[in-house]
């Protein structure tokens, strides 16, 4: 693995949106401001001490029980009684749902309680710090292997001698918006399985939409999948296996590298969009917030030391803005001059970026760069969407 120890500090220009608040994998990890406080090692963000490298390689839980499996890890469902906190029948396809952006924490930004929250999930999230990583989000470790948080001009900070920064005003936040899914029933879990997987078998066409999300054509009706917890069970099952569990052919061959069962370059390039669309639309993607999403999420995670992080190779992910969106058109209501609203067809390069482009490739920085423009893409197809005559869409 190519390791590069550039100073990279991710903007942090907002709040962004995708914390699992009831992930049960969450609660293994101990966060920066609290255990580094008391003390006590950490993971990560914390101020772990790492003792050699450890065995704990994982993977999500849930993939052995295929996409229900994921569904179940992703929001805690343990077969209770508990309602999801979006809608009686757990239904939550709006791509802005109800019960996103819980606000708690240092400036009601994450951190808080979940209304819906039992006893075994409690307040999860303490202090997650900018740290510095490699190239693929790993974090780089002191010789007595400890995190190193890094202050607003990339510097690094200071530590005692227990890996604590000696002036922890210098920290950075990388503060995670609540998306609290709550803890659903198994039984209601497993019927939204059973639904994404039965769209992706019986469809007879897929495309995506501007965005990158996917679009299915069952009995000849399109159905965009822009549920935010069928999105992120599609990234964490790409992200592992590279395939989604349940479904062995898609039509045409186009999207056959979803269920091909290898993580690929083209898997890379389209899960950033499956991840934006589980995400509060208005935050903005830092390179901290999705490493640290990612081991909250056990994908691919191993452990150095009390330390435990994702490891992803982003060396063959390619994006550039201009190449991906240049001859992107959607349908979206535009305000005429006076003052009503007409469908009408715009470029998104144009309407979303005012055709300024941007690129990267072989890192984190560029994954992320592409996971906020699909997350921009989303926003504006979200606000500005014309409204379906057809209640089956």
């Amino acid at each position: 693995m190519r390791i590069k120890t550039s100073l990279r500090v991710a903007l942090i220009t907002g709040t962004a949106a995708i914390a699992i608040a009831a992930s049960p994998i969450a609660s293994d990890f101990a966060f920066a401001g609290q255990q580094a406080k008391s003390g006590q090692s950490g993971n990560q963000g914390g101020s772990g001490k790492g003792a050699g490298k450890g065995g704990s390689s994982g993977q999500m839980g849930g993939q052995k029980g295929g996409l229900s499996g994921i569904f179940r890890d992703i929001t805690g469902g343990n077969g209770s009684t508990d309602p999801i906190t979006s809608a009686e029948d757990g239904e939550d396809d709006s791509d802005r749902p109800v019960w996103a952006g819980q606000a708690g924490g240092k400036d009601g930004a994450g951190g808080g309680q979940p209304p819906t929250s039992g006893s075994k999930k409690g307040d999860l999230f303490g202090d997650l710090w900018v740290i510095l990583r490699d190239d693929n989000g790993v974090p780089l470790l002191t010789d007595e292997g400890w995190i190193q948080p890094l202050d607003s001009e990339g510097n690094l900070i200071a530590l005692d001698e227990e890996g604590h920064p000696l002036d922890e005003s210098l920290t950075m936040e990388v503060e995670l918006g609540r998306l609290n899914v709550g803890r659903a029933p198994t039984s209601v879990l497993d019927k939204r399985a059973d639904e994404v997987i039965a769209l992706l078998n019986d469809a007879t066409d897929l495309k995506v939409d501007a965005a990158g999300r996917l679009v299915l054509t069952v009995d000849g009706v399109d159905k965009t999948i822009d549920s935010p917890l069928e999105n992120l069970a599609i990234y964490v099952a790409l992200m592992t296996d590279g395939s989604i569990p349940g479904v062995t052919d898609l039509p045409g061959t186009a999207y056959d590298f979803l269920v091909d069962g290898a993580l690929t370059a083209e898997d890379l390039a389209a899960s950033v969009s499956f991840l934006a669309a589980a995400t509060d639309k208005t935050g903005v993607f830092t390179t901290d917030e999705i490493a640290y999403i990612d081991a909250f999420l056990s994908i691919n995670t191993v452990s150095e030391g009390n330390v435990t992080y994702s490891v992803i190779d982003y060396s063959s992910f390619t994006y550039d803005r201009s190449d991906t969106y240049g001859d992107i058109t959607v349908e979206v209501l535009i305000e005429q001059p006076d003052g009503s609203f007409m469908p009408t067809v715009v470029n998104v390069y144009d309407a979303v970026f005012g055709s300024t482009d941007a690129s990267g490739s072989g890192d984190l920085t560029a994954y992320t760069l592409a996971a906020d423009d699909a997350r921009m893409v989303v926003n504006y197809i979200h606000e500005f969407e014309v409204p379906s005559l057809d209640a089956s869409h």
